[in-house]
């Protein structure tokens, strides 16, 4: 069978895994993970070898690139002590403690083949990356705190620049390209520091060109020069690729996207870039399936188990540790979000593309790429099916059912009941014959009643609904008169200094207002 005739049979495969996720309400990816496990094993396809050069140049640009323009400055700049702490001592601590673990006892056990330090770092710098995707997707559908979620998404996409940046110095020494932990710690700065300037330039002349435009297929075409043209300018420099996307897309989508002329093209290409990272990550996924050994991966188990225990238990360390430091400041957060951060730091697609870019020439390939897959089936499954579970333990989110129910039959009385005022009015106005409006008056209020006894039966948790309603009704108050403020900016009746000083003002009442979750 053809290459082209295997990428269409996957892409119908992804597909069918989508629709039918959909239905059973998994998470698309831990589907994905089960179906791509169970073709392998099956030997009914042989897809094509995914080299380095393949990984690197064409998954890598738009998986990060498509995080990164959704992600605003603002919310950034809110958090960036914390988030800043988890993405660089913490990816490094995390790989050194998962690196620490595995080289002991890989020394009494010959299946591991005697893991030295720098192949050591390179089995951690790999899955020490998370990928939430699944976890985010469960925040938005049951309405976990924002700030929860930006922290979980931003801390996913530059701790994934890190990672890549680690993996790839650690894969540099054991080529003897790099020496020494000084020298390997002034490449580190040099190749992100030129690779985030990279991005940066990049994006800006994105930026500029994009919010003069109104055709949105120029806008698309305009954004996925700049998702791959900043990874492979940087690359041929020689700093970080991925650093340099990740600065392209916050870039773009700060100076480009949200300053489109039509709301619609901005649409148009956030969904355009939502189904590339779609079709990437469904690709890697059932790819890996095919790329992995079972039976090494059997004969591996119990080291694939420690590995995935040391591997949550550095980032519980790690991230416990952020929260202390941050805890006497104005960037501090709910203890209880400590579990979540943890629990929700699945690893995915990026930690298997890093194992499967290693050359097959390199002896501990097999291996590496068996421990990171295991360790990412045992994260997806274990953590992505417990975390709504998990977050309904701590008391994030509250069972949604009743909640759910409570406020569509709250809101069909709503309904019901602006039909019965406007029956009224067409009757005050002779607009309907009173015989007729006392006829469908009669059967909106019978329906009504039927509605407020259902509501009174229901009875959810008062003191919850009137926290979760105070909430949305400050958050409201508060973003329309960010709107309105800016009107008044626009119009002329006030300053910069003035609008910039108000605007942090409201800035700062949501910002407590979102970091309680609640009222």
């Amino acid at each position: 069978m053809s290459t082209e005739s295997v990428i269409l049979i996957l892409f119908i495969v992804a597909s069918v895994v989508s629709i039918a996720a959909r239905r059973l309400n998994l998470s698309y990816t831990i589907a994905l993970m089960a179906v791509g496990l169970g073709l392998g094993s099956l030997h009914l396809l042989h897809p094509p070898h995914l080299s380095r050069e393949l990984l690197y140049t064409i998954f890598l640009p738009p998986l990060i690139f498509e995080a990164a323009i959704h992600l605003r400055s603002d919310d950034l700049q809110r958090d960036w002590p914390t988030i800043a702490t988890l993405v660089v001592p913490g990816v490094i601590l995390s790989t050194l403690a998962t690196a620490g673990v595995m080289i002991p006892v890989s020394q009494h056990f010959s299946a591991l083949n005697l893991l030295s330090w720098p192949v050591g770092i390179l089995f951690g710098a790999a899955v020490a990356a998370t990928d939430p995707v699944a976890v985010v997707a469960l925040f938005r559908r049951l309405g976990a705190p924002r700030r929860l979620r930006i922290l979980v998404e931003s801390e996913s996409l530059l701790n994934d620049g890190t990672s890549i940046v680690v993996f790839t110095l650690a894969w540099a020494y054991i080529q003897g390209k790099v020496g020494g932990v000084e020298g390997s710690m002034l490449e580190f700065l040099r190749v992100v520091g030129f690779g985030l300037l990279t991005g940066v330039v990049v994006g800006l002349l994105a930026g500029v060109v994009m919010e003069r435009l109104d055709d949105a297929m120029v806008v698309i075409t305009l954004s996925t020069v700049a998702a791959y043209g900043s990874f492979l300018i940087a690359d041929r420099l020689g700093v970080s690729g991925v650093m340099s996307t990740v600065a392209a897309g916050l870039v773009t989508g700060e100076r480009g996207l949200s300053r489109l002329l039509f709301p619609s093209i901005r649409l148009a290409t956030e969904s355009f870039w939502e189904y590339i990272a779609f079709v990437m990550n469904s690709m890697i996924f059932l790819l890996m399936g095919f790329a992995i050994d079972l039976k090494m991966l059997w004969q591996l188990w119990p080291f694939v188990l420690l590995a995935y225990l040391s591997v949550t238990v550095a980032r519980a360390v790690v991230v416990a540790g952020t929260w202390a430091i941050f805890y006497p400041t104005y960037f501090r957060f709910p203890a209880k979000w400590v579990a979540v951060l943890t629990w929700g730091g699945l690893r995915g697609a990026l930690s298997m593309v890093l194992a499967m870019s290693l050359p097959d020439s390199f002896i501990y390939k097999p291996m590496i790429e068996t421990l990171v897959f295991g360790v990412v089936l045992i994260s997806i499954f274990v953590q992505g099916l417990s975390m709504a579970p998990v977050l309904r333990f701590l008391g994030i989110i509250e069972p949604v059912s009743k909640i759910l129910e409570y406020e569509m039959f709250k809101t069909r009385a709503s309904l019901i009941q602006s039909a019965l005022d406007e029956i009224r009015t067409f009757r005050t106005r002779h607009m309907i014959s009173r015989r007729s409006a006392e006829v469908i008056e009669k059967e909106f209020q019978k329906e009504l009643s039927e509605v407020n006894q259902k509501l009174e039966a229901l009875e959810p948790d008062r003191q919850e609904q009137l926290r979760e309603e105070l909430y949305r009704m400050k958050r409201r108050i508060l973003l329309d008169q960010k709107k309105s403020l800016l009107e008044i900016y626009q119009s002329g009746e006030i300053g910069f200094e003035a609008y910039r000083d108000l605007r942090r003002e409201i800035d700062g009442k949501l910002f407590e207002l979102e970091n309680q979750g609640t009222v």
